[in-house]
């Protein structure tokens, strides 16, 4: 924290006595009021329901301003590095603070790639699964079974052993999620080919068999990377915030991963473009579209709009540019190019920058709204959707575990309540009961 900067205070007054509580700056964003000693000094919580208004944490990682549509990784515009870099680069960035050197960006490069294969017996344990189990699923049990083969990595409190698990997770989560895949449709796994890269070797894991050559597109591959790139993390969301959860009570980091896998699989989280994609489905047609903007705009309706607006940005999506161009080029690779979801989405992002109810609700379209057709256009089923966002999101979510990991000041995540329940009461016994 900088004190430097703590020249501020907040007064708050309750019942006549008055506290001075101290106000923090960051480096840019909103300064935040320090209540961590408020229930000494006055007795009282605060109560701020999906902590909306509290900042759990100090972190260097990731910032957004959602009122101009900003989103940096370490400083960087995200524009700037999905168009400029891969995704791996943006790991090394995230975890280390820096863009790497031509000789830093080589070995960590070689060191996941040579992280990617699994123990054998992972492919064992899959088969413990029903073959109609959900990805994400498979996905959660998985991830956090790393802890039994790789156990010689869970000692939080060794540097060295968290950045092997840290590059362990990484490369292997890619093979995981392909395994995923393949065991869903009854074909054979796939193993990874070290000359291949991380964007590359994930797609011919999900859609090579062993009975013919398969070469990778690299429109396709640069498309997929672009999309790890846009994703891999965004602040301290609800994934995020489980993983730092899970991490502030000394779980291994194969666990506290797999608990982020756990709540990105909500529907309300990362299951946002499947659910923008059925949406486009559901519309079927352009001509159809006013139709359906009448029932979103109907008070009455149950219909929602899928895809557009979001928790924190109140301005575009900086992600949904770069993805709605992805978007193209994909589609325009695939041979899907006249596809009616596209043009569906076309007219409605058109409607949504010019029609002054959705200017007035700020209901721009995020980056869900492109990601689902790009990623159905590649041959990805939509129960594999959430799958490839938590692929990205392991870097962030495993930047954020170690940053908090290595905070002194961070504490077991304890939040408290508003108790409404009974006040306290004697015991009856089931026969005097009425």
């Amino acid at each position: 924290m900088d004190n430097k900067a703590n020249t501020k205070s907040a007064t708050l007054t309750v019942d006549g006595k008055s506290v001075e509580l101290p106000v923090h700056a960051g480096t840019i964003g909103p300064e935040v009021v320090d209540i961590s000693k408020l229930y000494a000094q006055t007795g009282m919580f605060t109560y701020d329901p999906g902590f909306t208004s509290t900042a759990s944490c100090e972190s260097k990682i990731t910032y957004i301003d959602g009122d101009k549509g900003v989103l940096l990784y370490r400083g960087y515009p995200i524009e700037q590095l999905a168009e400029n870099g891969d995704f791996l680069e943006t790991c090394y960035l995230l975890l280390h603070g820096e863009l790497p050197t031509p000789a830093q960006k080589k070995d960590f490069d070689s060191r996941i790639t040579h992280h990617t294969m699994l123990h054998e017996q992972m492919a064992r344990f899959f088969q413990a699964f029903r073959r109609d189990a959900h990805p994400m699923a498979v996905m959660v049990a998985s991830v956090g079974a790393l802890a039994a083969f790789y156990h010689d990595s869970t000692d939080i409190n060794d540097p060295q052993q968290r950045m092997i698990a840290s590059m362990r997770m990484i490369a292997k989560i890619p093979t995981l999620a392909a395994m995923a895949y393949k065991y869903s449709i009854g074909q054979p796994f796939v193993y990874p080919k070290n000359d291949l890269d991380y964007a590359s070797n994930f797609l011919r894991m999900c859609f090579a068999v062993p009975c013919e050559e398969y070469q990778v597109n690299p429109v396709l591959a640069r498309a997929l990377d672009k999309i790890f790139i846009l994703h891999a993390d965004h602040e301290q969301n609800a994934s995020t915030s489980t993983v730092r959860i899970a991490g502030s009570s000394g779980a291994n980091p194969f666990a506290c991963i797999a608990a982020g896998i756990a709540c990105l699989w909500g529907p309300a989280h990362g299951g946002a473009n499947e659910a923008a994609l059925a949406m486009l489905a559901e519309i079927g047609s352009v001509d159809k579209i006013p139709e359906f903007i009448a029932k979103v705009k109907d008070k009455n309706s149950q219909v929602r709009l899928m895809g557009f607006g979001h928790r924190v940005y109140k301005n575009y999506d900086p992600r949904a540019k770069l993805m709605q161009q992805t978007a193209h080029e994909v589609l325009k690779e695939t041979g899907h190019g006249d596809d009616p979801l596209l043009h569906i989405a076309m007219e409605l992002e058109k409607i949504a920058l010019s029609d002054e109810y959705f200017i007035e609700r700020k209901l721009y379209p995020n980056v869900d709204f492109y990601s689902g057709i790009t990623l159905k256009a590649m041959g990805f089923p939509t129960s594999m959707f959430t799958v490839l966002f938590a692929v990205a999101r392991t870097v962030g979510w495993i930047g954020q575990w170690r940053e908090m990991i290595e905070d002194p000041a961070q504490k077991i995540g304890r939040p408290r309540q508003l108790y409404t329940g009974a006040t306290e009461r004697s015991y009856i016994g089931i026969g005097n009961r009425k």
